[in-house]
């Protein structure tokens, strides 16, 4: 797990994370808000990002959409990419058993913290991040009408151990736009939009990346209004994460 990370409410065997029981079919159809900050920084835009965090340079006369953003998709429907059945099962089956290595791997590394168990972990989320890097290549974000529910939960919890900040950028904002789409529920915007803003120094706006050290939230913009944001993404109020963090111990 990405030290710091509150990914407890996440599970991609189940429904998608919040507790809320908030879907993509009740997202509002608006972008969801985070720090003004991270607009300054590049984001993963159709014109200008290959989907790794490399700006490609060209013409739109003589480039195709392959070249000018690193997505090859299989077809595109009402603006959408769209995956054909098949392989949305195979991708849908490959994100999750992913993540189930993963588990295996952290729990190993939690029962016998030696160099060997955390190197196996540290390589297996490496290839994991590899794996989803080559599929929003090929398919943008995996989004749950394409894939699922469970599996794009399952492609958020391989992208908040990803060790790329770059990707993990371009990512939050391909996610947004799926969230504003109603295509993925909007608690998936929160996680990666908070993680992104503690990896690049900027206050958390949900409040989900929790500080191991001191068992409290990473600095949050706007505290005062910090629960109603969280509800209007489907999170419950932050005390109640924290009584469920303390639980779980």
């Amino acid at each position: 797990m990405t030290p710091g990370a509150d990914v407890s409410g996440l599970d991609p065997t189940g429904p998608a994370p919040g507790g809320q029981g908030r879907t993509a079919a009740t997202v509002p159809a608006s972008r969801p808000p985070h720090d003004e900050r991270a607009d300054r920084l590049p984001h993963g835009t159709a014109e200008t990002h290959d989907g790794v965090g490399e700006t490609r340079r060209g013409h739109a006369s003589d480039t195709t959409d392959e070249d000018r953003t690193g997505l090859a998709h299989d077809e595109v429907r009402e603006g959408h990419p769209t995956v054909l059945p098949a392989l949305a099962t195979a991708l849908a089956r490959e994100l999750v058993r992913r993540v189930d290595e993963d588990h295996r791997a952290t729990g190993e590394a939690h029962r016998s913290p030696t160099p060997a168990a955390r190197h196996r972990l540290a390589k297996c989320r490496a290839g994991n991040a590899d794996a989803l890097r080559a599929i929003v290549r090929r398919h943008a974000w995996p989004t749950a009408d394409q894939v699922g529910a469970p599996a794009s939960t399952a492609a958020l919890m391989i992208l908040l151990h990803a060790p790329d900040l770059a990707f993990q950028v371009v990512c939050r904002d391909l996610i947004a736009q799926a969230v504003a789409d109603g295509r993925c529920p909007a608690p998936h915007h929160a996680y990666i939009a908070d993680h992104c803003a503690v990896e690049l120094g900027q206050p958390q706006f949900y409040g989900t990346r929790i500080d191991p050290v001191t068992c409290c939230p990473y600095p949050v913009r706007r505290p005062e209004t910090l629960d109603e944001r969280r509800r209007d993404v489907g999170l419950a109020p932050l005390a109640e994460q924290m009584r469920t963090l303390r639980l779980s111990g």
